[in-house]
């Protein structure tokens, strides 16, 4: 099966050209997000690799209902928008319920559907029905392959602009592993497909201020392993000062540190999409 090319912006997902998705967890102070657009602007100018802001307006999944949730559907979705004009930027956010789909689409460029919820029918039809591209990230209880059935879901709803998203799979207790036989299985369905790093090293059942939350030494081989197998796109949340992030504190990547973390990356891609050409 040949596989799909999905338009982002100006950004042909599925080409030949490695795309980097990227940004805070969650929005935060607004000053924080701008400075975090705007460095990792740069960052993309800088190594030639199409950006796609990434940040939620609402974590409907945090652990405790005394952790940080996000501004909402509307303040987030107001700084997301004002991201989008100020940087040029393509977004992407979360969306948790169907009512919320269509007001997001009417400012960011792709919803993203939560691994938790990839299987809900109501939410996946909601995005696929607003025209939007959905992002399908890989529910952490299914086999890889089986994801071909939310991706129907959508294609039925009249969706044809999807991308599939690896984040690891649920392995014993609070841990995830990441393995590279989901690459290909995914790649299978025809659609573009990312990988997760930064989620993939998350510990769960921590509180994600605590350092054991996340296990950033594994970052490296996990993210050059996942595009030596091929990918189209890295999804890497970023923050200036990750201890101090309202989300996932433990996992998220230094911003200082990304340009130096993402240029052997490119350098894999590249190599590989050369033995592929010939």
């Amino acid at each position: 099966m040949k596989k799909k090319h999905v338009k982002i912006a100006d950004i042909n997902c599925g080409s030949d050209q490695l795309f980097l998705i990227s940004g805070p967890c969650v929005i935060e102070k607004e000053a924080l997000m701008m400075q975090t657009a705007e460095r990792l602007k740069g960052i993309s100018e800088e190594l030639k690799i199409p950006l796609i802001f990434k940040s939620s307006f609402s974590k409907d999944n945090r652990s405790s209902l005394e952790y940080y949730q996000g501004p909402g559907l509307d303040e987030g979705l107001r700084m997301l928008e004002k991201i989008k004009k100020e940087f040029e930027l393509p977004i992407l956010t979360d969306i948790h319920y169907p009512n919320q789909a269509a007001p997001a689409a009417e400012v960011v460029d792709v919803l993203q559907i939560p691994a938790y919820l990839c299987m809900q029918t109501e939410l996946v039809v909601a995005a696929a029905k607003t025209g939007c591209v959905v992002n399908l990230k890989h529910g952490q209880f299914i086999a890889p392959d089986n994801m071909s059935k939310p991706v129907r879901k959508i294609e039925d709803s009249g969706g044809e602009k999807i991308i599939l998203t690896e984040r690891g799979y649920t392995f014993g207790y609070n841990d995830l592993v990441v393995d590279p036989r989901s690459f290909l299985l995914l790649n299978q369905i025809g659609y573009p497909v990312v990988f997760d790093i930064t989620h993939t090293i998350r510990k769960y059942g921590i509180p994600s201020k605590d350092p054991r939350g996340g296990s950033r030494e594994f970052l490296s081989v996990l993210s050059r392993a996942g595009v030596a197998a091929g990918v189209d796109g890295i999804f890497i949340e970023a923050h200036p000062n990750p201890p101090e992030a309202l989300c996932d504190a433990a996992s998220q990547y230094y911003l200082d540190e990304l340009t130096e973390f993402v240029k052997p990356l490119l350098e894999i891609h590249n190599l590989v999409r050369a033995q592929t050409v010939h």
